[in-house]
């Protein structure tokens, strides 16, 4: 018998044991990464998560035989239906063993209390939100995920078509090694845009991370304004976001494009924390916490992902500054050793921005997909 136990992020009890669903799910998945359970653990606090500020939740777990087997989120993010006006609502953290039934009965769930909500459909996964790991991976389970990025398992997208759930956007991660040549014209392009009257490119101050937060979330909320999806960042998100990269951040991949003083764009990647936690099956104590802050002080990470390269829109025309920025990031990933790159995630319908990766070099190796029904 499949029993569904709904309950809110303040039964902590209920909150570990839906945040450790995935441990018996992925223990003989090698590339699987486990997440570490205490930033879990306040990533679902909503005294210590700004996303609750502007959003209600709603968790489910499945129990089969007395055992967790399966969960999923409802959330109504209030600031999403603020800026698309759409009615829908969203899914995410969907976890389930191979069983059509504890798949669809956790589905069930999530949409009859987002039905509750007066919402119109349901789309996901987002965990929470579209600013956080989203999409179920459809292509490339052997591939390790990056920082802040999604895994599943191959069955994963077939439990939710015989659920009635239907394609919705496809996203796109880009592999990239940034020891290999850049084409000459690109180098060609990014020498004549350094030549712009007061153009100048400085890395992220990690003395300075309030001020340079606050200036990434204001080119974030102008540059993406119009994509798919969006929704703004609040000032209390980017303060979250302070304090969770001030020990990841490598400023020297962390780029912000100024022109007479005032920022205009932004190229932001960070290095893969995943390759410095694998090890550590999501416990930081009591020995964990030592290892992860000396490989990071040792900067041990090989690779790093590419999560925000954005201009503001009254500069894209005249000048190519994602080019510029682009090689920037190539030039100085090289120069202090990174390996290898991921670049994600981009739409599958940006063709020009796709087009853009390719003929840097880009090999589109993982493709995420978000569904949705109509509710």
């Amino acid at each position: 018998m499949i029993q569904i136990i709904p309950f809110s992020t303040q039964q902590k009890d209920l909150v570990k044991k839906f945040i450790k669903v995935p441990w018996s799910l992925y223990q003989r998945d090698p590339v699987w990464v486990p997440p570490l359970i205490q930033e879990r653990l306040d990533f679902f606090n909503p005294k210590k998560n700004p996303y609750f500020e502007h959003a209600d939740v709603q968790l489910f777990l499945a129990v089969k035989d007395g055992k967790p087997v399966g969960r999923i989120s409802a959330q109504v993010d209030h600031l999403h239906l603020k800026t698309h006006q759409d009615g829908a609502g969203f899914f995410g953290f969907f976890e389930s063993i191979d069983d059509p039934e504890v798949a669809l009965s956790l589905c069930r769930a999530a949409e009859a209390w987002l039905k509750g909500q007066g919402m119109k459909t349901i789309r996901g996964p987002f965990n929470f939100s579209i600013n956080e790991e989203m999409g179920l991976l459809i292509d490339g389970f052997q591939h390790s995920p990056q920082v802040l990025t999604n895994h599943n398992l191959p069955y994963y997208p077939h439990l939710l078509t015989q659920g009635g759930y239907a394609k919705c956007k496809d996203l796109f991660c880009w592999s990239y090694d940034p020891n290999r040549p850049l084409p000459e014209q690109a180098n060609q392009i990014a020498d004549e845009v350094r030549k712009h009257p007061g153009l100048t490119i400085r890395e992220m101050d990690p003395k300075n991370m309030a001020r340079d937060m606050k200036i990434v979330m204001d080119i974030f909320n102008a540059a993406w304004k119009k994509n798919w999806g969006f929704v703004p960042l609040t000032e209390n998100e980017a303060k979250k976001a302070v304090k969770d990269f001030q020990l990841l951040l490598d400023p020297h991949i962390a780029l912000i494009a100024e022109i007479d003083g005032q920022p205009v764009a932004i190229s932001i990647a960070i290095p893969n924390m995943n390759e410095l936690i694998k090890d550590l099956n999501g416990r930081l104590l009591p020995l964990g916490i030592f290892k992860l802050l000396y490989r990071i002080k040792r900067h041990k990470a090989k690779g790093a992902r590419l999560m925000l390269l954005g201009i503001k829109e009254e500069y894209r025309k005249e000048l190519m500054l994602n080019v510029l920025l682009f090689i920037e990031m190539h030039r100085r990933g090289r120069e202090h050793g990174y390996q290898y790159g991921e670049l994600s995630w981009t739409l599958e319908d940006n063709v020009k921005i796709n087009m853009g990766i390719q003929m840097m070099g880009g090999e589109c190796y993982k493709t995420y997909r978000l569904y949705q029904k109509s509710l």
